[in-house]
């Protein structure tokens, strides 16, 4: 009888070897169930080797545990270092933060238009504008003017060669004579306009009184106007869906479909 409870107790403390995370009482159960135990005496040695196994046990557990950690940790650090360290070896340089100045810079610069953008927008798919000369094209600003001289405003070039990109051009201008005219085309012609905005000249269009020019702007029923007479935007205000008038009293939008600028570069800047 003595020798079957040693065998069992041998049984039990291998079990227990093999599954050191078990509870006790997982033991107690084992030999209470266990029929062949026999006695009291036999129990409890059972019980002071359990107690003796654990003890022997669970340091080297708490031992090997503490060691994962520690290695885990370790090597936390040891990866830490190296992330550290592989820029230099890689030779990149080391970017700091960016100050709000720059910042700001940056986002400006990010939304920044183009010059063909902000006329593509200002005109909201416009098909077709019309524009007078004096003092929007050319620097003059009378017809008595262009009896001497004819001068093209070299600043508004770029912004009337995106405008043809988009749209189709008629400019036109109130003259007092046919060599007023022919000193505009001139002027025009030396400016490289019809070179390189794709403009021709029979879309300048010259008539010899303002409301000529009126008449001009209602037969091609353009989306756009740009005139510096208030008069004749005023009478166009119920058939042109949107006018710019240029001025150098600049007083914003004076119409729900009528703009102001001191100049037409500076509308589209």
């Amino acid at each position: 009888m003595s020798d079957r409870a040693v065998d069992n107790v041998g049984a039990l403390l291998r079990r227990l070897s093999r599954l050191p995370h078990r509870k006790i009482t997982d033991a107690f159960a084992l030999v209470v169930h266990h029929k062949s135990a026999g006695s009291f005496g036999a129990i409890a040695g059972l019980a002071i080797a359990c107690i003796f196994a654990w003890k022997l046990l669970s340091p080297s557990s708490g031992r090997r545990a503490g060691d994962r950690r520690k290695d885990r940790a370790s090597s936390s650090t040891s990866l830490a270092e190296t992330g550290n360290e592989s820029p230099a070896s890689e030779g990149n340089l080391p970017i700091g933060p960016l100050t709000d100045a720059n910042a700001v810079e940056d986002v400006a610069s990010a939304v920044e238009l183009t010059l063909g953008q902000i006329v593509r927008k200002r005109l909201g798919g416009c098909r077709r504008i019309t524009c007078q000369l004096l003092g929007i094209i050319l620097e003059e600003k009378t017809p008595e003017e262009l009896q001497k001289h004819a001068t093209v405003k070299l600043p508004v070039l770029p912004v009337i060669k995106e405008i043809c990109k988009h749209c189709d051009l008629y400019l036109m201008e109130t003259v007092v004579d046919n060599e007023s005219e022919q000193r505009v085309l001139s002027a025009l012609d030396n400016s490289g306009i019809f070179l390189y905005s794709g403009l021709i000249k029979d879309k300048v269009l010259f008539c010899s009184t303002e409301t000529g020019r009126t008449s001009f702007v209602r037969q091609l029923e353009s989306d756009w106007h740009v005139d510096s007479n208030l008069d004749i935007i005023s009478q166009l205000s119920r058939f042109i869906r949107f006018q710019l008038y240029i001025s150098q009293m600049e007083s914003g939008q004076i119409a729900p479909n009528m703009f102001t600028s001191t100049s037409l570069e500076q509308f589209f800047s």
